[in-house]
């Protein structure tokens, strides 16, 4: 890596001939995990490519660095960026999180109205995807699209999606609304109007007590929350591989109560 410029950018199909290499690392990666993704053939990362609906990143001597895809569910009504890959020689040195960035740019320009979502068991993604406006969700509430859901057949943790009626997995569900996020804007923009004007026209009023004459609907917050949210993966990680080896697909007798 010394001395090499990274450079993040949308794919083309003159990248094509990183696909083997792509779906290689993908397969390696969730193996040593210990934890599934949905496997990928060369052909599938080459059509993202041509389409115009992947982020690479190379170095300006041609090595590949990472990649991500994007996939529409429901008609288009719910966006996926998938496949999040970084080569283990660039780890660490924030590839991921501008790959992320810039997908997600990506998903916002060609499916505006789209809700974005993800599925996740890393800490480090989470964490990114909290930055970027997502916020933990039920599996509920994302897409139902059949095909989506096939994609997790081919993880080592369906059998645990099946038993739990694909209302919970290892994977935390991530989503990005862009309506909500609208509103939300709206709101702040409101409140802080009415400050303002609060504040000009009583002015014995401090700041602080005219902001809670303004009741802001309260969010769901991952940031700040990391070492909570650690917990909790490693918490839902044991109940559910436990639950697998005790019960099998069926699940144990145990029962557990997971949000």
């Amino acid at each position: 890596m010394e001395n090499q410029h990274i450079i993040v950018r949308v794919a083309t199909p003159d990248d094509i001939h990183y696909s083997n290499t792509i779906t290689d690392e993908m397969e390696s990666s969730a193996k040593a995990r210990g934890t599934g993704i949905a496997k990928r053939s060369p052909a599938y990362v080459e059509l993202k490519m041509q389409e115009g609906k992947a982020v690479i990143a190379v170095t300006d001597k041609g090595d590949w660095v990472g990649f991500c895809y994007i996939e529409a569910w429901g008609h288009e009504k719910f966006v996926a960026n998938s496949g999040l890959i970084v080569n283990p020689a660039f780890r660490g040195h924030g590839v991921a999180k501008s790959i992320k960035k810039k997908i997600f740019e990506l998903s916002r320009e060609k499916y505006p109205e789209s809700k974005i979502f993800g599925l996740t068991t890393g800490l480090a993604v989470m964490k990114i995807n909290s930055e970027l406006g997502y916020e933990p969700v039920t599996y509920s509430e994302l897409t139902d699209d059949e095909e989506f859901w096939k994609g997790c057949r081919s993880c080592v943790n369906f059998d645990i999606l099946t038993s739990k009626q694909r209302k919970n997995c290892l994977c935390t569900a991530m989503l990005y609304d862009p309506l909500e996020k609208l509103k939300e804007a709206e709101e702040k923009a409101m409140a802080e109007k009415a400050a303002a004007e609060a504040t000009a026209t009583t002015p014995q009023l401090s700041v602080n007590a005219s902001g809670h004459m303004h009741h802001e609907r309260r969010r769901r917050r991952f940031k700040g929350n990391i070492r909570l949210y650690e917990r909790w993966l490693r918490f839902k990680r044991f109940v559910l591989l436990n639950s697998k080896k005790e019960g099998g697909a069926t699940g144990s007798k145990k029962k557990f109560f997971l949000f």
